[in-house]
């Protein structure tokens, strides 16, 4: 797990061509030995709501003791002035699965971002292009050499357009953003991780044929007529899985994501939900991670953790995170930075 941190980001009084978002022919992505891959902090300028949006990023492969030199399948995409508008960002975060996950996030994260760019109807509709591109990327990744029968990814995606957030999700990674209440920073979740943990999610996979067991279920050891784990927080690392009715797969924790063609029979959707965030001065920061974060971290935690590495900064004026983030101060100050994590 690593950080990602960044400087304050102040008003501008001008625009340069490097504010405006050439700055990406100058980024040089750093990667060490235990393969931790950062992107150093980055900047572009928002001319409709005069602010600069500042982002970095960081990936580093989760500990794994018996497999130490098990790959990261996640991967991130940040794309500035979509449709060549300054006022237009988008950023995502895929958290690969199966035996082919590292293919399909990154199938996933370059399709998904090239289909939205190219909608002639994005900024008249952008929740109908949001939609239509996961779907539209769903089927490639379906049409192409990947295998995605027992394989896909997550996806977690914020559109910047102006001082409005549309957050498109599809499985358990997360987007949070930090609210200032008074002396207090709280986390907002700007999605929702969809598991089987939430009944509507439970039931809708159910009305599939669904099989909705832990493996310690599957396996025999625990009652699989008790159809009640808990939360994702006291789950104790065997959260409910969905499985085919006469089978022992697919075994996914998720019940939406992008690709797990054989998951689809059973309901496993690439439908995104979008929330929508008009940011105010009481914005700080927001985080996109993948659950190799959020799985052992709180939503609240991981803000806590942004906002310690910030408060260094005067009123909160900075960007930084624990794996992916952004910050907000108000319509004059603006950060964003994103990163992927992987410890499934």
């Amino acid at each position: 797990m690593g950080c990602a941190h960044g400087k304050c980001c102040n008003r501008d009084s001008s625009t340069s061509d490097e504010d405006s978002g050439h700055h990406q022919r100058g980024i040089r992505p750093y990667k060490n030995k235990d393969g931790l891959t950062q992107r150093s902090l980055e900047l572009v300028h928002v001319p409709s709501h005069n602010f600069t949006l500042q982002y970095s990023s960081l990936t580093q492969n989760g500990y794994y003791p018996d497999t130490t030199d098990r790959e990261n399948q996640d991967s991130f995409c940040i794309k500035t002035q979509i449709q060549g508008n300054p006022n237009v960002h988008f950023f995502g975060v895929f958290d690969g699965h199966g035996q082919y996950g590292a293919q399909c996030s990154n199938f996933v994260k370059d399709k998904l971002v090239e289909i939205l760019s190219s909608d002639p109807t994005l900024l008249d509709d952008p929740l109908k292009a949001y939609n239509s591109a996961f779907l539209a990327t769903n089927s490639e990744l379906r049409d192409s050499e990947i295998d995605d029968a027992l394989s896909g990814t997550t996806a977690i995606t914020v559109l910047v357009v102006g001082d409005t957030l549309y957050v498109a999700n599809v499985g358990d990674s997360r987007a949070v953003i930090a609210v200032k209440d008074g002396d207090r920073i709280l986390a907002e979740d700007l999605s929702v991780d969809q598991t089987p943990f939430r009944k509507d999610e439970y039931d809708r996979v159910k009305l599939f044929g669904a099989r909705v067991l832990s493996v310690d279920q599957v396996e025999g050891l625990k009652d699989p007529d008790i159809q009640h784990w808990g939360d994702e927080e006291s789950h104790g690392g065997d959260p409910p899985r969905l499985w085919v009715p006469n089978g022992m797969y697919p075994g996914t924790a998720f019940t939406r994501s992008v690709g797990d063609s054989t998951a689809e029979k059973i309901g496993v959707i690439a439908v995104p939900e979008i929330s929508i965030v008009r940011l105010t001065p009481s914005h700080l920061f927001f985080v996109v991670a993948s659950d190799g974060v959020f799985e052992f971290l709180s939503s609240q935690t991981v803000v806590n953790m942004a906002t310690a590495k910030v408060s260094y900064t005067l009123d909160f004026n900075a960007c930084l995170l624990q794996n992916n983030a952004a910050a907000y101060k108000d319509p004059t100050n603006a950060c964003a930075a994103i990163a992927g994590d992987s410890y499934k």
